[in-house]
């Protein structure tokens, strides 16, 4: 597991406990393979098409408030994310506690709110402050 994924596996892990209240029932079909924190796989009862479409309150009922299993979710949509935007998410242990601190105040702060439009501005600004270090012109 990279410095990165540690990183945001123990923030999402720290103090991620949101409110409980009954979620509508999923019967979304191909479940998603997603890995434990261990990198092995994971039996999972979410789809990607559940997830993308899931308030955070509705993944965390979804995850059956596993901290672990709301951390794939999220890991799952990062790494959605990056892709769908072309980036590369960088392996930053700094960058990695940022991205999770974000997520975390976010859902915290809205738990009403989908879950992959928090993960998706977590990504963009963890990307954004590094593609401005390397593209920043020189000075004479």
């Amino acid at each position: 597991m990279t410095t990165f994924r540690r990183t945001i596996a123990t923030c999402m892990l720290l103090g991620a406990s949101l409110a409980a209240v009954p979620a509508a029932a999923f019967s979304q079909e191909a479940p998603i393979a997603p890995r434990n924190m261990s990198g092995a796989a994971a039996t999972a009862n979410w789809t990607t098409e559940q997830l993308i479409t899931s308030t955070v309150h509705d993944a965390w009922m979804l995850s059956n408030k596993d901290e672990a299993t709301f951390f794939e979710m999220v890991r799952t949509l990062a790494e959605l994310s990056a892709k769908n935007r072309g980036i590369t998410l960088p392996d930053d242990a700094a960058a990695g506690r940022r991205m999770g601190d974000y997520i975390k105040r976010q859902a915290k702060a809205d738990t009403d709110q989908l879950l992959y439009v928090v993960v998706d501005k977590a990504v963009l600004m963890t990307v954004k402050p590094m593609a401005h270090k390397v593209s920043a012109p020189a000075t004479k």
